[in-house]
């Protein structure tokens, strides 16, 4: 019974301190603080991003920028989860970022605000299709060892496999929030069982293994050349990293489902971000160790694109052994997915609470029994199926198509990720929450601000020469931009006619009658 209370005391104050930002608690709060954290991991996903990517520190850099590299992104990427978190403390909303930003702007906070929530929404939607489609790949070169013809690699059939299972996250996540958290739990462990249980089979199982020395070999297979192509490919490699550590804003965008929001929010990001450097890098050694000896082995698995994790497997255990390592990294993609899923929802939630979406009323809706925002759940699912539709018009397919969403996704997300924390920095009037960096703050924020300044030259320049082949070409600048350049031309010719930034849903009287509709299962006209 004392747990009853001190539950319900503590989701009342949640519920208090979302009253004052201008919200009611629409969406239903049932997650504990490992759910919200197991969200965030899930989606980070050293056995998708680190898996996925491989091929790209392979190419670029070689064991080095696997091995040192990890550490040196981790650290850089740590200043930017705990630049977050502590705002995060202060203002534990679902809109997360973009509403962060509207409260921190000293000025044109509408702007900044618009301008936030879009390269968030638009790094979300292309993360969810990255992590899709890199899981649709490895179906993809799973099928084929059982039919080596080839045809289930073809790209039609990567996109069938990537639309199948975007469907399926769908329907999963227009469920109950306790079923989400409760595969969110299960996928936390999935991803830290599978870790070491393909970490010991690489190490324990092959007959032969790199040296130790092989972890710092340099590489550069980029076709770049000249006296600064080494530290270029270097730079290139890291980005293998880069994109695995990325996606926590998710425990931001469920604090509203989170109870002790205030403290389970920011943790989740910071505790996703240090598990997974720790646990990536182990990954990353025994993969790297588990290389066979010579050119030839190394060669498959850095010019394998997305499968390349997938090639090493086969080449350590050989079929069989390969087979089983697959499913298990095959299960935690699909997890992670799930969760990118989710947390993509609650942004379109969130920000058509707000009006900043065609169609918002739409997309605002919640089911008025699960109280899960379906509508928005499978406007995430479509935009990122829309996504992968341009592989079937390139002429490599699927690597070039997945190395365009990959950046896509990491620059909009992490420009998103920087927007309040430099905010904050220029901020006067800031008032920490419970978790907070003290003296630190601001020197963890500039370090963060300058990375992602960084982060966003790195996934726009060329990575391969030459540049213009259409094996090679990076395109996702050129789209970025357009992407952006539409949502600021809309906001310029119309959107600041009406969008004032985050709205207030009415007084404490009003709020708590929304909350009562929802309680009784009817979905507010507002909504």
């Amino acid at each position: 019974m004392a747990d009853d209370v001190a539950v319900s005391a503590q989701e009342q104050s949640d519920i208090d301190l979302l009253h004052k930002m201008g919200y009611a608690q629409e969406l239903k709060r049932g997650m504990g603080s490992f759910s919200n954290f197991a969200v965030s991991f899930s989606i980070i996903s050293i056995l998708t991003g680190g898996i996925t990517t491989y091929y790209l520190g392979m190419d670029a850099g070689g064991p080095l920028v696997i091995t040192i590299g990890w550490f040196i992104v981790g650290a850089l990427t740590l200043c930017v989860g705990m630049g977050m978190a502590e705002i995060c403390s202060a203002y534990p909303t679902a809109g997360g970022l973009y509403w962060w930003s509207a409260r921190l702007a000293n000025k044109n906070k509408a702007a900044w605000s618009w301008s936030c929530g879009w390269f968030n929404l638009v790094g979300q939607i292309a993360v969810t299709a990255s992590i899709d489609y890199g899981l649709a790949t490895f179906v993809g070169f799973f099928l084929s060892l059982y039919y080596p013809s080839g045809w289930s690699t073809h790209v039609r059939y990567v996109l069938l496999w990537y639309g199948i299972i975007l469907l399926l996250h769908g329907v999963i996540n227009s469920y109950r929030v306790k079923i989400v958290s409760g595969i969110a739990n299960i996928s936390a462990w999935w991803h830290v069982i599978g870790t070491v249980v393909i970490v010991g089979v690489l190490l324990i199982v092959p007959s032969h293994h790199q040296s130790i020395s092989f972890l710092f070999h340099h590489e550069n297979l980029t076709g770049w050349s000249g006296p600064f192509a080494g530290i270029y490919a270097f730079s290139i490699g890291l980005l293998l990293a880069q994109y695995t550590l990325t996606g926590y804003d998710a425990s931001a965008h469920m604090t509203e489902e989170t109870l002790g929001a205030s403290l389970g929010g920011p943790k989740g990001i910071v505790r996703a971000i240090y598990v997974s450097i720790i646990a990536g890098f182990i990954l990353n050694v025994a993969m790297t160790l588990a290389l066979p000896a010579g050119e030839t082995a190394y060669a498959h698995v850095a010019g394998a694109g997305a499968a390349a994790g997938a090639v090493d497997f086969v080449q350590a255990l050989g079929n069989t052994g390969g087979r089983l390592l697959m499913i298990i990294a095959m299960v935690a993609m699909f997890f992670c997915g799930l969760a990118s899923v989710t947390a993509n929802s609650r942004m379109v939630y969130a920000f058509s609470r707000d009006g900043a979406v065609p169609g918002h009323r739409l997309w605002h809706r919640l089911h008025p029994k699960t109280r899960a925002p379906v509508n928005a759940v499978w406007l995430s699912a479509v935009a990122a199926f829309l996504l992968g539709v341009p592989s079937l018009y390139t002429t490599e397919g699927s690597s070039v198509a997945f190395f365009a969403v990959v950046s896509i996704g990491t620059v909009g997300l992490y420009v998103s990720y920087a927007i309040p924390i430099f905010l904050r920095l220029r901020s006067k009037d800031f008032q920490p929450g419970p978790w907070n960096l003290g003296k630190w703050s601001s020197t963890i924020g500039t370090i963060a601000c300058v990375w992602v300044v960084i982060i966003m030259l790195l996934f726009f320049a060329p990575g391969f020469w030459p540049w213009l082949h259409a094996s090679n070409v990076n395109w996702s600048g050129p789209v970025f931009v357009l992407i952006m350049a539409a949502v600021f031309i809309w906001y310029a010719v119309s959107a600041h006619k009406w969008f004032t930034g985050p709205k207030v849903q009415g007084s404490e009287t009003a709020l708590e009658e929304i909350e009562e509709e929802y309680a009784e299962g009817i979905v507010p006209d507002e909504a």
